[in-house]
């Protein structure tokens, strides 16, 4: 009985890391801030532009955030996964990011901020993953962390609780469809 309550608590973390808190409900624990996420090359509900995605070559894509200052902030994470009707996946997971940065460029994943690391993906590779299928939901959620990941974390499972264990603020921006 233990096991799967351990089991269900994992998921549960890891879907709501990844976006689906509106399926399991908001954490009881604290109260998350929340970060204002924008890109000059996404629109909030407008497809991701192609260049983002495999069909394209641009890397992933440029994001900023901003919130209002949090005191114990010690690091920022980015998670970028995507939902479809056929199936669900993790495309990117950068973490470690210092508290005090508050954008990304282009391509990022390919000259990532000094200090912060990447976690191998649903694909098992790290870095950014673009994504393939026309249609579904692309979200780019920030969260400020009151840590730092541990980048000995084996799994994505792993490092996606230390994200959820640790957020104190975040946001997102979710494309739907590529172009």
């Amino acid at each position: 009985m233990r096991r799967i309550a351990v089991s269900v608590t994992a998921v549960a973390a890891v879907f709501a890391v990844a976006g689906c808190a509106g399926l399991i409900g908001k954490s009881q624990a604290k109260d998350i801030a929340e970060i204002n996420v924008s890109s000059p090359e996404l629109r909030e509900g407008k497809p991701l532009p192609r260049e983002y995605s495999c069909r394209g070559s641009q890397g992933s894509p440029p994001l900023r955030w901003s919130s209002q200052p949090l005191s114990e902030a010690k690091s920022i994470a980015i998670v970028v996964d995507s939902h479809t009707t056929s199936d669900s996946a993790v495309h990117w997971v950068i973490y470690n990011i210092p508290a005090t940065t508050t954008e990304l460029g282009p391509d990022a994943s390919a000259d990532p901020p000094a200090g912060s690391g990447q976690a191998k993906v649903t694909s098992g590779k790290a870095g950014y993953e673009p994504p393939c299928n026309s249609e579904g939901s692309y979200r780019f959620t920030v969260y400020t962390l009151d840590g730092k990941v541990n980048p000995e974390s084996a799994s994505l499972s792993e490092t996606l609780k230390q994200i959820a264990d640790q957020t104190i603020a975040r946001g997102r921006l979710t494309a739907v469809d590529i172009q």
